[in-house]
């Protein structure tokens, strides 16, 4: 199998990126389709081993495993392409969307679109607890600290950040003193040998200049620092509001390195600082930008630039030129880090295989995310449901009843994420209609 060009790798990127709906799993099937069994660039064995590095890190991971993937054909400059070209077509969608929203939001009919939006994402965000849940809670131990984490953040208000870190801590003391904790059910299924040879990238295949160089490794990184530096300076000489751009600069940072577990995880801490701590945006527009986020390609990240357009919208007095720079901003401070995290790890990792010390400390991570996404449901649940105040005075039946409605449609009849936001924009639309 011979090296594919950069061209037509080029080529299958750009196409990546305007086709990726679905949400991880659908666009790492794609690339599987693709990248394996059509083009045969890449083996299975060393797919997986990507994606498995790739799963463990904050940030989505099928971004990430096309920069890890387009590293290891066209090295750091295919990396950037696969990545780049994997956020830019929704970022520019997201960024149009957001303009019509800001523009054209309070018309009674688009208002009535995203009422019906609403309980579908409720059910969305549903779907994705349990199927995060199946993978995620393996064993006794794995259920109490995701009851754990969902009391920490909904109880007692703890930060995400601080919950990971706690994980993370609790992990790696009771694999030491009480390994028998994190013993699990798994049935293996054989499969049988594919010949390696049939792929250019395979398990065989020696990849030049890897492991651990410090050089390479600190230059990498002083350049992250100097690109993360770079807008921030911007910033300071050239707006009136440098602190403003600071807050959003710092915070998008720190959301960043904080993804583990995928979007659904991070967006209650997003969710707990922007709407609650900062007032860029509410609760409700919050949902309608996680209701925007599911209509574009792309990972499902990129609802945080929505909340970045908002801040910048509503912080500068309606501002369309603000958002949009809010937008950019936050694109780039989010996705920043997940090129680091490949471009300087991904040589690093080549040399080593699964390392089961860390595969089940980051699996309890995963398990704590699933309490922090049961409190998401319960926060973006109670904002739709009860939208006056919390009693049955308040209840909203239709939007109750639109929500069950949903969620038997997507998880029972398996109809499409895509297709039933359709469906609910016109059921919302309809119900304005005829409502009396």
């Amino acid at each position: 199998m011979e090296k594919p060009t950069f061209k037509e790798a080029l080529k299958f990127w750009t196409k990546l990126g305007f086709i990726s709906f679905g949400g991880p799993a659908g666009q790492v099937a794609i690339m599987h389709e693709f990248l394996v069994e059509k083009k045969k660039w890449i083996s299975d064995s060393k797919f997986l081993h990507a994606l498995n590095y790739c799963m463990v890190l904050p940030g989505p991971e099928a971004q990430q495993l096309a920069t890890y993937i387009g590293w290891m054909l066209h090295g750091t400059l295919g990396g950037l392409a696969a990545g780049i070209l994997f956020v830019l077509p929704s970022m520019f969608m997201l960024l149009g969307l957001s303009v019509i929203y800001v523009s054209f939001g309070n018309l009674p009919w688009v208002f009535a679109i995203f009422s019906g939006l609403k309980p579908a994402v409720i059910a969305i965000v549903i779907l994705a607890l349990i199927k995060i849940g199946k993978k995620s809670l393996l064993s006794t131990f794995h259920y109490f600290v995701a009851l754990a984490a969902f009391v920490c953040i909904f109880f007692f208000n703890v930060p995400f950040p601080l919950i990971i870190v706690g994980a993370i801590i609790l992990a790696s003391i009771c694999r030491q003193f009480f390994p028998m904790l994190f013993d699990v059910n798994t049935n293996k299924t054989s499969q049988k040998e594919i010949d390696e040879k049939e792929f250019y990238i395979n398990k065989h295949t020696i990849t030049p200049n890897i492991g651990f160089k410090p050089t390479r490794f600190w230059k990498q990184i002083s350049v992250g620092v100097l690109l993360w530096f770079i807008p921030l300076a911007a910033f300071y000489f050239l707006t009136s509001d440098f602190e403003f751009w600071k807050k959003l600069s710092l915070f998008f940072t720190k959301a960043a390195f904080v993804t583990f577990g995928g979007a659904y995880a991070v967006l209650p801490y997003v969710a707990q600082v922007s709407v609650e701590k900062f007032n860029w945006l509410t609760n409700l527009q919050m949902i309608d930008g996680l209701a925007l986020g599911e209509t574009t390609p792309g990972p499902l990240i990129m609802v945080l630039v929505f909340v970045g357009f908002m801040a910048g919208h509503n912080h500068f007095g309606n501002s369309l030129a603000m958002g949009s720079l809010g937008l950019l901003a936050t694109t780039f401070y989010t996705f920043l880090p997940c090129f680091l995290f490949i471009l300087v790890g991904a040589p690093i990792i080549e040399r080593t295989q699964e390392n089961k010390r860390v595969k089940e400390i980051l699996a309890l991570v995963t398990a704590a995310v699933v309490g922090v996404i049961l409190n998401l449901t319960i926060y973006l649940g109670k904002a739709v449901i009860f939208p006056n105040a919390f009693s049955f005075a308040s209840l909203d039946y239709t939007t109750l009843g639109w929500t069950i409605i949903s969620f038997i449609a997507m998880h029972r009849f398996k109809i499409g994420m895509i297709t039933w936001i359709g469906v609910s924009a016109i059921f919302g639309l309809v119900y304005y209609l005829i409502a009396p």
